[in-house]
């Protein structure tokens, strides 16, 4: 018999380790530790895989019902094991040169040759996506997710605004130097794209001058709907000139509407959840979105560039307190922080942002997009204490105690396997 069990130690996860893994998961998912490489979604996915087969092993699996075999167990944990390795291969452009992601891929390999995985097989069935479920509730978000879950949904909050600054729904906050049309969001509910361009001829700075915003059609809630913004043309309606969309019940799924007749727009799609307020700031557009996390992460392997989940791309990132200088005069920047303290008192990631484009720009309406920035984030997060980042402390501490808390994890992997 001893053998027997040591050997159904090292195939199978015990209960009670399961729950120590998943409950160092929900410290390292914690807000003040999400980065913009997601592995830790793919660490929680593959510690819910791995839970029914812990519960069979050293639990009293006879007197609770009939207990997995070991081949059953071993097969459950090699499908697991490959689920993981997916979706690390999903991430594998954000987390480029992330220490905690390279440590869980070679973890990853590591259980695999223990296990005696194959490395073509079945893989561990997906979470389910939230339009899963119909009801009559189903067309409003928020009401639905309630029934199922008895709680309200958790909401995140991205801001593209200014030169481009970018607030992604991880809190990392970046400035960009891009140009062209990139893919803000792009999962299995609503695709947003803007476009910057240089805000003048030979000047350092850019705009966004486009914002395209596309509902995917949704089942029985709505038909796939398009929005529109140009610069000096923010539209209080979508492309087809109608107000809202996806009537059912008396209600409607997408309604738009403005407080400033070709400069602000409020968009809000009750069938996600979601709010998005498009603006026009002097020459710039810029856009507020507030969602529920299970949208926004409802996503596949080709959607992997989305400046709100993963930031622009690191060889398109600027230095925020470190803004190019057109004409090198110290005199601009003592202008431009004392412009900006008057209308930001606190220092934070928005009062940077603003003199970063009252520099570059020399424009003093520019400023006005950070100010917006601001009140659109005091509507959409409800915890006030997190509304004000602080740029310089930000990714890099977060980054450190992330990576240190996956190390402990895959270290903990390897104690269960060789036990």
């Amino acid at each position: 018999m001893e053998p027997r069990t040591s050997v159904a130690q090292h195939t199978a996860l015990p209960w009670k380790h399961c729950m120590q893994l998943t409950l160092l998961l929900v410290q390292m998912s914690l807000p003040e530790v999400a980065a913009s490489c997601r592995i830790l979604r793919c660490n929680s996915d593959f510690v819910a895989a791995t839970l029914d087969l812990g519960s069979s092993d050293g639990g009293g699996g006879a007197a609770g019902g009939a207990a997995l075999s070991r081949e059953a167990v071993n097969a459950g944990y090699c499908s697991a094991l490959r689920s993981y390795a997916t979706c690390t291969k999903r991430m594998a452009r954000a987390c480029r040169g992330d220490l905690a992601y390279h440590s869980a891929v070679q973890g990853i390999e590591d259980l695999l040759i223990q296990h005696r995985c194959p490395r073509a097989g079945p893989t561990a069935q997906p979470r389910p996506l939230p339009q899963g479920t119909l009801s009559r509730d189903a067309c409003l978000y928020e009401r639905s997710f309630f029934s199922q879950e008895g709680r309200i949904p958790e909401y995140l909050h991205c801001s593209v605004f200014g030169d481009p600054h970018v607030r992604t729904f991880n809190d990392d906050f970046q400035t960009c130097a891009v140009q062209g049309a990139w893919p803000l969001i792009d999962n299995e509910y609503l695709y947003v794209q803007a476009t910057s361009s240089p805000s003048r001829v030979g000047a350092n700075s850019t705009a966004i001058t486009k914002i395209t915003i596309i509902f995917k059609n949704m089942r029985q809630c709505v038909d796939q709907q398009l929005y529109q913004a140009e610069l000096d043309n923010v539209p209080a309606a979508f492309a087809d000139g109608s107000v809202s969309s996806g009537e059912r019940r008396g209600q409607h799924s997408l309604t738009v509407w403005t407080q400033s007749p070709g400069r602000h727009a409020e968009i809000r799609a009750t069938h996600l959840g979601t709010l998005l307020v498009v603006r026009q700031s002097g020459r710039s557009l810029s856009l507020s979105v507030r969602s529920p996390r299970s949208i926004t992460e409802a996503f596949g392997p080709e959607q992997d560039l989305q400046l709100c989940v993963w930031g622009c791309p690191p060889s398109q990132r600027l230095n925020t307190l470190r803004p190019p200088l057109p004409d090198s005069s110290p005199s601009a920047t003592i202008s431009a922080h004392a412009h900006c303290i008057a209308l930001l008192p606190v220092q934070d990631v928005y009062y940077q942002a603003c003199v970063f484009d009252l520099i570059t720009s020399g424009d003093l309406n520019s400023s006005t997009a950070a100010v917006s920035a601001l009140q659109d984030a005091r509507n959409m997060i409800s915890d006030q204490e997190s509304i004000h980042l602080q740029l310089v402390v930000s990714a890099q501490q977060r980054r450190a105690r992330s990576d240190l808390m996956l190390l402990l994890l895959l270290g903990m992997l390897g104690t269960l396997t060789s036990a």
